[in-house]
């Protein structure tokens, strides 16, 4: 009886001083991490007392101040790097960014630049991107669209901000076919596209007739940067046998604009049996004043599931006159339609 409650003892004891050992390494841990911090800022506060006036002054034309730049010593680099290009997050002024990309130059910052791209860590990595694509050194195009495979997705995300900065067409066929990968952030693959706005359609439109697999990727880009000259390819979209290419088709038309075909199509679209594609017809259709009488068949649809109610209100609303009677016609109702079209005729200033 008494060996088992000795050794429970001992055990415990070892347990007590492990986990004992394991709270101070990680006490250790979180003081040396402050301090390493606590040094950086204080590095960056001196080079900022040191560097921030001569970046100033070099920005403003002085040439003194940019010898004592160019003369500065070469681990300073980094930080003159970042200050340098820190403000141009929030300043895209075109006169900045070419004085900036100068100073750059003359210090040999590409250098520098080249040396982060190579880095085993993943933050040095992304900070080259960002320098690359905030100075717009189009020289560095090529290395930025090679981190599009980066195994790292920080540094994969950080490429195509670069690029959206960067806004040079040679990016522009690799930003196209990264369209389609799902291990980049949806947002900043259209942001990326919608930097060169209509300058991608004719391509996109090339891409989309040989790669139909991909067609909702193209329908949904083509809803940033299309224009009339996407029409047509997207009323053929918008009888695709995928309610979800569908559905991004009318989305794509809403930002296009209708004309006479499209108009019809989206008017047919509302009594699809897919809640989405009513939906997205329905928004197309905003504004529309043409042919079909798409106020009275919005009207009908006032009652339909919210996503589809809500945007045909919205059409309604944009329809100005042309909508307000359909509006005030369903206003005297209690139920969810009568609700949205007061709502609309509220905001119109319209009392029902």
């Amino acid at each position: 009886m008494t060996d088992p409650i000795l050794q429970f003892e001992q055990a415990a004891l070892w347990m007590l001083w492990g986990a004992m050992a394991l709270a101070s390494a990680l006490t250790l841990t979180v003081v040396l991490s402050r301090v390493v911090l606590a040094v950086q800022a204080a590095r960056l506060r001196r080079a900022e007392r040191r560097y921030g006036d001569l970046i100033r002054r070099t920005l403003e034309g002085d040439g003194t101040a940019l010898r004592a730049l160019v003369e500065s010593p070469p681990r300073d680099r980094i930080t003159i790097g970042r200050l340098l290009v820190a403000p141009l997050i929030a300043d895209r002024n075109p006169q900045r960014i070419a004085s900036a990309r100068r100073i750059a130059q003359a210090i040999s910052l590409g250098d520098v630049v080249r040396r982060l791209f190579n880095s085993r860590l993943w933050w040095r990595r992304v900070a080259a991107l960002r320098a690359v694509g905030l100075l717009q050194a189009r020289n560095g195009t090529a290395a930025v669209v090679a981190a599009l495979e980066d195994p790292d997705a920080n540094v994969r995300d950080a490429a195509l901000d670069s690029l959206a900065d960067l806004q040079d067409p040679a990016a522009l066929p690799a930003i196209v076919v990264h369209l389609h990968d799902s291990s980049l952030q949806r947002g900043r693959r259209e942001a990326a596209l919608a930097a060169f706005g209509t300058e991608c359609e004719s391509f996109l439109l090339d891409l989309s007739h040989v790669d139909p697999t991909h067609r909702l990727n193209y329908a949904r880009a083509l809803a940033i940067v299309g224009t009339h000259l996407s029409r047509r390819t997207l009323c053929e979209w918008a009888a695709d046998s995928r309610p979800e290419v569908r559905a991004a088709s009318f989305d794509a038309l809403a930002h296009t604009g209708l004309d006479e075909p499209s108009a019809a199509l989206a008017i047919n679209a509302l009594d699809s049996g897919d809640v989405l594609v009513r939906a997205m017809a329905a928004a197309a259709l905003k504004g529309w004043s043409g042919s079909g009488d798409a106020a009275s068949h919005l009207l009908q649809h006032l009652d339909d599931a919210w996503p589809v109610a809500v945007r045909a209100a919205r059409s309604l609303q944009a329809m100005g006159a042309g909508g307000l009677p359909a509006l005030e016609q369903r206003a005297a109702r209690q139920d969810l339609g009568g609700t949205l079209a007061r709502q609309m005729l509220w905001e119109m200033e319209v009392r029902p």
